[in-house]
């Protein structure tokens, strides 16, 4: 019996671009992006929110903003800032206070969140507050992601 391997150079780019499209779409499932909007309060912060749902069908939150100043250096100061989730059925959620710090190498004030939530997020904003345990905003909103 003759069996041959194609060796063709268009099955092998068939397979390369099969390969490359399956892992595109795998790695886009679920998966939402939130983008903040340019702020007056801070003009220089610029960051984005990934949200994926995970096998437990809760929500992974992973939050990045990149030159939010301190707190402290607002007008009115503040001791800290904290991320608020919207959701269409639940309201608004204090799902946690952003943690700030710089690089090694970099003076680039780079803060973060990573969390869970069973609610369905529906936007995001970030407030600046003095107490991390609050159930509504009251301080001032900061960020803000876009309406969708």
């Amino acid at each position: 019996m003759n069996t041959r391997k194609s060796n063709s150079p268009f099955i092998k780019m068939y397979k390369v671009s099969t390969l490359f499209i399956a892992i595109v779409l795998l790695s886009s499932c679920g998966a939402s992006k939130y983008n903040f909007l340019t702020s007056s309060v801070v003009p220089a912060a610029e960051g984005k929110v990934k949200v994926k749902k995970d096998g437990n069908n809760n929500y992974k939150i992973d939050l990045n903003v990149l030159r939010l100043a301190e707190a402290k250096r607002l007008n009115p100061p503040r001791e800290m800032y904290i991320v608020w989730m919207e959701t269409e059925q639940n309201g608004r959620k204090n799902i946690g206070q952003l943690n700030t710090s710089s690089g090694l190498f970099s003076k680039t004030l780079k803060s973060s969140l990573k969390t869970v939530t069973p609610f369905k997020p529906t936007g995001f904003f970030i407030s600046a507050e003095d107490d991390a345990s609050i159930q509504y905003p009251g301080g001032q909103v900061v960020l803000r992601t876009a309406a969708n």
